[in-house]
């Protein structure tokens, strides 16, 4: 077996709880469609987690989630206004323009990936005549492609405002787990009580193996989703296996309990370079990401050790932290670090 890598959180596999639940569902024969028992209780599940009668959704990955989730709230001539550096900007293929009919995404700059109420009003009320398309929702995402997470007071912030403006807001939540574990609070607070109208959940770099759930907290919203997702190829025949895994996951609380191991794990780098010359930190840790601004040179002698990492935003060697990081591979990793980088500051 290949040794541990830290260039991303989807290289881990299964956990233990979402592959027992798999296994357990994968007894005897069950209703297609979704009209399982297990996608039921999944749906349950999240009723009680995140403490409303929200309307769940199980599909295969990120980009069907935010793209469809974005395209039940808006038509065709309308706009979403996100971050410039946001997973559905820079890294979703056009999908949420595709599934949408055209609906455009407008922009903000911004140095941490985070929106304030002050760049959503600005792009809300840059133009209002016919011949632009017309602002309909806000999407955050939680934690950001830097690392950073939005506390509860910045999503109502924003949330007031798009209330006041007639937007809706949506959260990409590909590592909501890890922003709950952050901020230590509930799946409600940093939801539907502080003004979200849509969580698309992730599961995939929570531990699952496939799946993400797509929740509406206003019932009306998800109207005829069900619909949507037939049509883009995301109702899974088989559906227990997708939401199987969610049940595992809630009923354990591993959902939880992997998040903050990989936000303790991505600490533990933290305090094993700290002291470095010549390495600083991109971004504040906030998650499960470890954003560096390392020299060339110590990057080309971490590579060279066998380590795999990206160069992302503004440069910085980023590293990903999962729910089954060892600490001592994370450990032997700070070691390179300070073995690559303490030549190069001599």
């Amino acid at each position: 077996m290949a040794e541990q890598q830290f260039a991303s959180d989807n290289y881990a596999g299964i956990c233990p709880e979402a592959l027992a639940a798999m296994q357990a569902a994968n007894a005897g024969h069950a209703p297609a469609y979704g009209a399982d028992s297990w996608t039921q209780a999944a749906a349950d599940g999240f009723r009680r987690l995140f403490e409303t009668q929200c309307e769940v959704f199980f599909v295969f990955n990120g980009t069907a989630a935010n793209s469809l989730a974005l395209a039940s709230l808006c038509q065709s001539f309308h706009s979403v206004i996100c971050a410039d550096s946001a997973h559905i900007e820079t890294d979703e293929c056009g999908a949420p323009e595709f599934f949408s009919n055209g609906s455009k995404l407008l922009t903000a700059p911004t140095e941490d990936g985070k929106l304030n109420p002050d760049l959503v009003r600005a792009i809300a009320g840059k133009r209002s005549d016919i011949h632009f398309p017309k602002p309909r929702a806000v999407t955050l995402t939680q934690a950001t492609e830097t690392g950073r997470v939005y506390t509860v007071a910045e999503i109502a912030g924003i949330a007031e405002l798009c209330r006041s403006l007639g937007l809706r807001l949506h959260m990409d939540g590909a590592r909501f787990a890890n922003a709950c574990a952050s901020l230590d609070a509930s799946p409600a607070e940093l939801t539907w009580k502080a003004g979200v109208d849509v969580l698309c959940f992730g599961g995939t770099k929570n531990g699952m193996a496939v799946g993400e759930a797509v929740i509406f907290f206003d019932p009306r919203l998800a109207q005829d989703f069900d619909y949507r997702c037939k049509q883009a190829g995301q109702l899974a025949s088989k559906m227990r296996y997708l939401s199987a895994p969610w049940v595992g996951m809630l009923e354990s609380e591993a959902w939880l309990s992997n998040a903050r191991h990989a936000n303790d794990c991505a600490q533990r780098l933290v305090r094993g370079i700290a002291d470095l010359p010549g390495v600083s930190l991109a971004a504040p840790v906030e998650a499960n990401g470890v954003f560096l601004n390392l020299p060339l040179p110590v990057q080309e002698g971490l590579r060279a050790r066998g380590w795999q990492f990206y160069g992302f935003i503004g440069g910085a060697a980023r590293f990903m932290f999962a729910w089954d990081s060892d600490p001592a591979r994370v450990d032997a990793l700070a070691r390179d670090i300070r073995h690559c980088a303490l030549p190069a500051a001599a």
